[in-house]
């Protein structure tokens, strides 16, 4: 048994995958490289070439170099079962490129009330231009999603925890009704990575990951990855090289450097924000917590039982006061940025409105909302600044 067969755990194959001796050439990390046109020794090379199988052979620079090859087959070590992992230039390209490589005009799709606002937006955009209906679902719908299947529905699309409101889905009995009705499933798993939840364990054909957040960990840079289990691996392939979508060897080097850390990373992650949660629970001014980890959150159950962690991510609800006063909350806060995305070594703070995007369920609140990434700072110093936060809060509302 050679050192790349030794049986590893996911954390050691963050740091192991994807480093081929044939890619490293004798150095840790495998070397950027930075190409496009791809040159031949003579004609009949290059006839040859256009007839191969071009996964990992240099062909053009569109289909990847050893820098890109080696973090899409890290990200597929990652998941037991799959077939291969294809870059994008962001976790939206992933996500719209898969759902058109398993949808035509006349399909049925399937979505989660809670789903990231721009996948809403796509389904409700491009999607319906082409003649693709989407049908909006409970995410804690669970079983029941049977009921809503229909002949020509094709894709059931997950995403758990859900954005900004945090249900956690019953992903493997939903994938289970979906495989016996020949539905593909794809789950945007940006929030807890393989390494909390290994998605094609529990029956999933397609993982989604924005590695923007945990994956690149620096906040320097844009990528996504979408993972398949080998009978809808050719479909994805084909439609990625169709679109044309490419990650450039900077951005992917970026984002094999961040994988490096990322089990450690998001323990730290996790065990913070479940402490700064707890905390907030307690704290005059604040209703409720929506952090998967917490009993009360929509799918605890189910958390408790598939997840083998939590990440940063969560949000909670302020008791009554005004727009004004959660502003006063977030602008006066020292060590939490505001500002989109997350997954960073810094913490953030945003203000939230889920009722904008819901459909067929209401998001329910008490009052103004806040999201919450929790990053890698000292959790007394982050408790801190929330507390005085919340007093400005009180004292404006």
């Amino acid at each position: 048994m050679s050192k790349h067969d030794t049986p590893q755990s996911p954390a050691t194959r963050v740091v192991t995958g994807g480093r081929r001796d044939e890619w490293t050439g004798g150095v840790v990390n495998v070397p950027v490289w930075r190409a496009s046109t791809i040159l031949y020794d003579d004609v009949a090379d290059l006839r040859a070439a256009a007839g191969a199988n071009t996964h990992h052979r240099l062909y053009y620079g569109r289909r990847g170099t050893p820098t890109q090859w080696s973090l899409a087959e890290a990200l597929t070590e990652l998941e037991p079962g799959a077939e291969g992992t294809l870059l994008y230039p962001s976790g939206v390209a992933a996500i719209t490129t898969a759902l058109l490589a398993y949808l035509k005009p006349g399909d049925h799709l399937l979505l989660p009330d809670s789903a990231y606002d721009p996948t809403r937006a796509f389904a409700n955009g491009m999607l319906k231009t082409i003649g693709v209906e989407t049908t909006l679902y409970d995410p804690v719908v669970g079983a029941g999603i049977a009921e809503l299947i229909r002949p020509n529905t094709r894709v059931l699309f997950l995403e758990s925890p859900g954005s900004l409101t945090f249900e956690v889905q019953d992903v493997p009995a939903m994938a289970a009704i979906a495989r016996e009705r020949g539905i593909t499933t794809i789950l945007d798993n940006t929030w807890a990575t393989p390494l909390l939840f290994p998605a094609m364990a529990h029956g999933v054909d397609v993982t989604i990951m924005a590695c923007t957040k945990y994956v690149v960990g620096h906040s320097d840079a844009m990528l996504g990855s979408a993972t398949a289990v080998a009978s809808h691996w050719q479909a994805l392939r084909d439609a990625t090289y169709q679109l044309g979508q490419h990650v450039g060897p900077d951005d992917a080097a970026l984002g094999a450097r961040g994988l490096r850390t990322m089990a450690v990373r998001l323990k730290q992650h996790g065990e913070s924000s479940i402490r700064i949660a707890k905390w907030l629970m307690d704290q005059p001014g604040v209703a409720r917590v929506l952090h998967p980890a917490l009993p009360g959150c929509p799918g605890h159950d189910v958390f408790v039982r598939d997840f083998r962690g939590s990440a940063g991510l969560f949000a909670f609800v302020l008791d009554g006061g005004s727009d004004d006063a959660r502003a006063a909350l977030i602008d006066g806060l020292a060590l939490f940025g505001i500002g989109y995305s997350w997954g960073g070594y810094e913490s953030l703070a945003l203000p939230i409105d889920p009722h904008r995007y819901r459909s067929v369920t209401r998001a329910q609140a008490e009052g103004p909302m806040i999201r919450l990434q929790i990053g890698l700072e000292d959790t007394d110093d982050l408790i801190a600044d929330l507390d005085a936060g919340l007093a400005r809060f009180r004292a404006t509302r």
